[in-house]
């Protein structure tokens, strides 16, 4: 029997089969070279390219490090890793020995990270040396943290990645696990409070490569993909290792900030086939009328949009300006990757698109009862990514894990041609004047401005306690900001939406709070 997960194509959805005895590395990464693609190029990042065979080597040398360090089967590994060719060294080896790697935010705080080792109690915490400073003061204090590595060339003290897999063997046996065993964790963005570690399991991954990758994507051996969102992230994770991974195909990652200039040099330079990047990019990259397709890469034959939702302007100028679609869709740390799309040939700005081939789809209202066409109502998806639980939240996995379905946090109105238009987050709506109004909608009638960049709606009580929306305006020119201007926009909005939508107040911002994915954290808003 095949200990490799089996896809069948040739139905509506992908079907995939995976056999009990199953570890996700063996899939992911030592089936190319029984496969004969040892020497395609798998990785670029900031510091050359690697082909599988090379990567294959890596992540055996990685996965004995481990066990020299005492780490086994179960064994919670933390990574907190810029991406580059170290982070899936790791994260494969820990996987390949049976351990469970949990890759975290980069961009946290000191507090944050204190809190994740606490609460994950991993063993080991595998570092880039650039960001060890945020942990020096904590890791004495962790009581199950028993090792410190660092990647880079700065010791701090501890022991050097790049020593430790120098040292290693080169060849490595898969660990015994099967398709039900945990094989990492994520900790959820954090967008409405505390993050909550996703106990993810080996089947999972092979799941969104074949229904999102493959039935969606389509995506083939000849592809170079690049992910402004980071590796440690379930969207990053799957565009830059999952998918391209699983049939062959080049990744490509850069391990500073994804900034409109940053992103345009690597499309320059790289001339990727794929870009996957988030709302707020987009619309970054758009603000410069320079950039377009011959400045970026005139390869692309499809773009990715995911953390929020694209705004109809957004998309269409993209595929104007840069000569391909984008697809925007809904996706989650839960569910590992998206699995609400527009597709390729069915698409539609200004949505999320169709349920992503394999996954299940339903609008319910505060009862969980099945909601028609045209109200709205809260999001819930059922499918084979779906995780095991959070880790130590009994109560909150009981409330969002029901049975095959998972709640997404997310209101949603399907229309009769089935397109899902996304209306917030279930706690971000608001009750005005006796009717739900979306603060997306809000946002997205605002960013149509031509001198609004993007816009964040929440709740605000009036004089008479009642609630109203507030909006926090960050402009193209942020020194133009005026009383005259607010007006301005008010009325702009009240020509576009229902009346009892448009924002009361309005406050000109630098900046909006975002998770490192790109999602606004409007429970920041309404606490200033």
């Amino acid at each position: 029997m095949s200990s490799y997960a089996e896809v069948d194509m040739s139905g509506p959805a992908p079907v995939v089969s995976v056999p009990r005895d199953y570890n996700a590395a063996k899939d992911f990464i030592d089936r190319h070279l029984t496969e004969g693609r040892g020497q395609r190029v798998a990785l670029i990042d900031d510091d050359g390219s690697y082909t599988y065979s090379e990567l294959a080597e890596r992540v055996n040398r990685a996965g004995n490090a481990l066990r020299e360090l005492g780490v086994g089967m179960e064994t919670r590994v933390m990574m907190c890793m810029l991406d580059g060719i170290a982070f899936p060294s790791v994260f494969w080896g820990a996987i390949k020995i049976g351990a469970v790697p949990i890759p975290i935010n980069t961009l946290l705080t000191t507090e944050d990270y204190g809190y994740m080792l606490k609460d994950s109690r991993a063993a080991v915490l595998v570092v880039s040396d650039a960001l060890y400073p945020k942990f020096e003061p904590i890791v004495a204090q962790q009581p199950h943290l028993k090792t410190v590595v660092v990647a880079g060339n700065t010791v701090h003290g501890h022991a050097l990645l790049t020593e430790l897999m120098a040292c290693a063997k080169s060849d490595l046996h898969p660990a015994p696990t099967t398709a039900d065993d945990i094989a990492f964790w994520l900790y959820s963005s954090g967008s409405t409070g505390v993050p909550k570690g996703v106990l993810h399991l080996h089947s999972d991954l092979v799941h969104t490569a074949a229904l999102y990758g493959l039935g969606v994507l389509q995506m083939r051996e000849s592809d170079v993909v690049m992910s402004a969102a980071k590796m440690f992230f379930a969207y990053g994770l799957g565009n830059s290792m999952t998918f391209p991974w699983y049939v062959g195909a080049t990744s490509v990652v850069i391990a500073e900030r994804p900034t409109p200039d940053a992103i345009m040099r690597a499309l320059k330079q790289h001339q990727p086939t794929i870009f996957y990047g988030v709302p707020t990019l987009y619309g970054a990259i758009l603000s410069d009328k320079g950039n377009d397709r011959e400045a970026g890469s005139p390869k692309l034959r499809l773009c990715v949009s995911a953390g929020e939702a694209l705004p109809e302007g957004v998309g269409k100028e993209w595929e104007q300006r840069f000569g391909v679609e984008v697809l925007d869709g809904l996706g989650s740390t839960e569910m590992l990757h998206i699995f609400l799309s527009n597709r390729i040939g069915d698409l539609k700005y200004g949505t999320s698109g169709k349920a992503v081939p394999g996954y299940e789809l339903k609008i319910v209202d505060e009862g969980d009862n099945p909601l028609n066409p045209g109200e709205l109502g809260e999001l819930l998806v059922k499918g084979s990514s779906a995780p095991l639980a959070y880790w130590n939240q009994r109560t909150k996995s009981l409330n969002t894990f029901l049975g095959p379905w998972t709640r997404t946090g997310d209101k949603y109105i399907v229309d009769e041609d089935g397109y899902y238009h996304y209306c917030g987050r279930s706690d971000d709506m608001l009750k005005v004047s006796g009717n739900w109004v979306s603060p997306f909608e809000v946002e997205s009638a605002l960013s149509a401005h031509d001198r609004v960049l993007e816009a964040a709606v929440v709740g605000q009580a009036d004089e008479q306690n009642l609630i109203k929306p507030k909006a926090f305006v960050v402009l193209k020119d942020s020194n133009t900001g005026s009383d005259a201007l607010a007006d301005e926009l008010r009325t702009f909005v009240k020509n576009r939406l229902a009346p009892y939508k448009y924002p009361r107040w309005i406050e000109f911002v630098d900046s909006l709070p975002k998770t490192a994915t790109g999602k606004i954290q409007r429970f920041k808003l309404r606490s200033t």
